[in-house]
């Protein structure tokens, strides 16, 4: 079965570079198109893709707040924002909102296949440049938030362990080899620290542990 994805961008060209790279793969399929948030949230609530790859600035409703309303709707798309080097303030709120990535438009065409295919199986994906500025704005915050660093309690010592790596970047493969376990015991983990803290993926863990203050940026 194909992974049917929506564009929404107000750039014309821009969408039709995206259609192109994702047409050419035949496990994916582009089965709708919008040029504004409030066209995307409807075209994205009629279809119900599998993934849908949204800019932030368009004009009327942008593409933050279409984020939010795909989010709450509670339906089983995936939302990728396509962002550029200066929308940093963008990028914090819709890790907020619950998207399930980030990908610079500049990125390859391979990176923005692999992009899709990513959160298509339900894994959430950052951007390695994205991620060096979310950390840069959690960096720029205040204090933790006492509420999130009260729900650390629920973790496990060995999930606290397991979060904080998550953060930091490292896959499961990578945090295997950090704590000399199993990759299937760090998806284990990753999987039951998930499930306690009500966060749906790994974008919304690196989120969880930047706002509770288990990790601080250059720590």
């Amino acid at each position: 079965m194909s992974i049917r994805v929506v564009l929404v961008d107000d750039q014309s060209m821009i969408r039709t570079g995206l259609r192109m790279v994702l047409a050419a793969e035949p496990d994916i399929e582009v089965v709708g198109e919008a040029g504004d948030g409030a066209s995307g949230l409807r075209v994205v609530t009629g279809l119900a893709p599998d993934v849908v790859l949204l800019d932030v600035r368009m004009p009327g409703m942008d593409g933050l707040e279409a984020a939010r309303r795909i989010v709450d709707a509670g339906l089983p798309t995936r939302v990728v924002v396509l962002t550029t080097f200066d929308e940093d303030e963008y990028v914090t709120a819709a890790l907020r909102a619950g998207v399930s990535g980030f990908l610079l438009k500049v990125a390859p065409p391979e990176d923005l296949v692999a992009a899709v295919r990513t959160v298509a199986a339900g894994q959430g994906l950052l951007d390695p440049a994205v991620t060096l500025r979310v950390i840069r704005s959690f960096a720029a915050a205040p204090a933790a938030d006492p509420g999130r660093a009260a729900e650390l309690a629920q973790l496990t010592e060995r999930e606290t362990d397991v979060l904080a790596l998550v953060a930091a970047g490292l896959s499961n493969a990578e945090i295997a080899a950090r704590l000399y376990v199993g990759e299937a015991t760090v998806k284990t983990h990753v999987s039951r620290v998930l499930l306690k803290l009500g966060l749906r993926d790994r974008v919304q863990a690196v989120a969880f542990a930047y706002e509770s203050g288990l990790v601080r940026p250059g720590g």
